[in-house]
C-alpha cells in the first residue's frame, strides 16, 4: 500500500515529466532512452489468463497442476528506446548487479548508441530513464551518468506502473516465453533475441508514447497506481 507521501511523491514527479514531455513531445520521444531488469527463466509456466479455458455451462473446469518458474534463469537488463533495443546484457543466475557492473553497462550503453544513433547525440542531451533500483542510484552509476552528460528522469520509488519495461515491454515477452523449455542459458537468449528483433519499430515508440498516458493518470488518481 502507499503512503501518502509517497503518493504525493508519484503525483509530483509525474507532473514534472509530463511538464517535459509537453515542452517538445518529439524531442522527449527521440532522445528517451530507458532501460530494466527482467529474469528469463528455462521454462516459465503459462499465465491464469493463457490457461483460461472455454466450458460448457453443465461442464466443470479441469484441475490443472500448479507450476512455478524453473529453477534455471538468466538476468537480462534490456536497454532500449522509440526505435528498438539498444542492447542486452545477459547474467548468469547466482551473479550479482553491482554499481560497478552497472556503471560498466552505461559504458556498453553509449558505445552502443554512438553505433546504432550516431545522430541521437548531436541534438540534445540524452533523456535517461531507469527505476531506484540500488545498483541504479549508486555513487559509481550517478557519476558515470554525470560524465556520459545524461539527463537522468526522475522516477518515483515503488512505481513500476510508471516504467515503460514494467507496463509494456516485459509483460508482451512473458507470454511468448510461457511454456517453451529450454536447456541452457544460450537457448533462452536466442529465443529473447529473436522475439525483440521481431518486433517493428512502431511497437517500441508506442511504449514509450504511452507514459504520457500513464503520468495523466496517477496525477488524476491522486497519486495512486495506475491501473492496467
Amino acid at each position: 500500500m502507499l503512503t501518502a507521501y509517497q503518493k504525493h511523491n508519484r503525483m509530483k514527479i509525474s507532473e514534472q515529466c509530463l511538464e517535459h514531455f509537453n515542452k517538445d513531445k518529439t524531442d522527449l520521444v527521440h532522445q528517451f532512452i530507458t532501460m530494466d531488469e527482467t529474469w528469463i527463466h528455462h521454462y516459465t509456466p503459462e499465465s491464469k489468463q493463457q490457461s483460461k479455458q472455454w466450458t460448457e455451462a453443465s461442464c466443470s473446469v479441469p484441475k490443472k497442476t500448479r507450476s512455478v518458474p524453473s529453477a534455471g534463469k538468466v538476468m537480462a537488463s534490456v536497454f532500449w528506446d522509440a526505435e528498438g533495443i539498444l542492447f542486452i546484457d545477459y547474467l548468469e543466475k547466482g551473479k550479482t548487479i553491482t554499481g560497478e557492473y552497472y556503471s560498466n553497462l552505461l559504458t556498453r550503453l553509449d558505445r552502443k548508441i554512438h553505433e546504432k544513433r550516431s545522430g541521437l547525440q548531436k541534438k540534445k542531451k540524452i533523456i535517461f530513464h531507469q527505476d531506484n533500483a540500488p545498483t541504479h542510484k549508486s555513487v559509481l552509476a550517478m557519476e558515470k551518468l554525470r560524465d556520459l552528460h545524461y539527463e537522468l528522469l526522475q522516477h518515483p520509488p515503488y512505481s513500476p506502473d510508471l516504467a515503460p519495461s514494467d507496463f509494456y515491454l516485459f509483460p508482451k515477452l512473458k507470454p511468448f516465453l510461457a511454456c517453451q523449455h529450454f536447456s541452457l542459458n544460450q537457448e533462452a537468449i536466442a529465443a529473447v533475441e529473436g522475439y525483440f528483433a521481431d518486433l517493428t519499430k512502431n511497437h517500441y515508440r508506442d511504449g514509450i508514447m504511452v507514459l504520457e498516458q500513464c503520468w495523466n493518470k496517477c496525477i488524476s488518481l491522486m497519486g495512486d497506481y495506475v491501473k492496467k
